[in-house]
């Protein structure tokens, strides 16, 4: 099933169940997985449609979110969600600060230099303790690897769906 990034933004994964009373372990694709305390409802891609489901509580473990919804009564019930992504519609999702993106967005971003030259296409973003880094996929399908800092990602125009970037010394070699 695809997944309109229009409407709705991956908060999590069902990674496995927890327990027998339908709880499931969570990892949040979120930078701020506390916001599991807010949601009341998400949508569940169960492979033919986006399920809405109800949270009933929400735990922590480790860098996991354990998560009971309302609609599952038992492990037999939530089982067949194990791997299934977690979304929201974006009416629910996070305020951004200036200068915050969703991931969603940025992918597929033309990327050009600050001298007018196309460099490539915006294809992954990893997320690192010092900064995130952007995964740019060139013309000729090499990819090279940026780093989200001000000296570096010098504008994002997401109406026009441009980055313009600043090729530091050394990023090429």
């Amino acid at each position: 099933m695809n997944i309109d990034s229009d409407k709705y933004l991956q908060v999590g994964a069902i990674t496995s169940t927890h327990g027998i009373k339908g709880e499931v372990k969570v990892f949040p694709t979120t930078d701020n997985p506390s916001r599991y305390d807010n949601l009341d409802e998400v949508f569940l891609d169960t492979g033919k449609e986006l399920k809405l489901l109800h949270i009933a509580s929400v735990k922590y473990f480790k860098q996991y979110v354990i998560v009971k919804f309302k609609e599952f009564k038992n492990i037999n019930e939530i089982e067949p969600y194990k791997g299934r992504n977690i979304y929201v519609d974006r009416e629910h999702a996070v305020d951004l600060e200036d200068d915050e993106y969703f991931v969603a967005d940025l992918l597929g971003l033309k990327v050009v230099t600050d001298e007018g030259e196309e460099f490539g296409e915006l294809t992954d973003v990893i997320f690192t303790k010092a900064n995130d880094v952007y995964t740019v996929t060139r013309p000729d399908g090499t990819e090279v690897l940026l780093p989200a800092i001000e000296e570096c990602i010098l504008d994002i125009d997401l109406d026009e769906e441009v980055m313009t970037i600043h090729v530091m010394p050394g990023l090429l070699d």
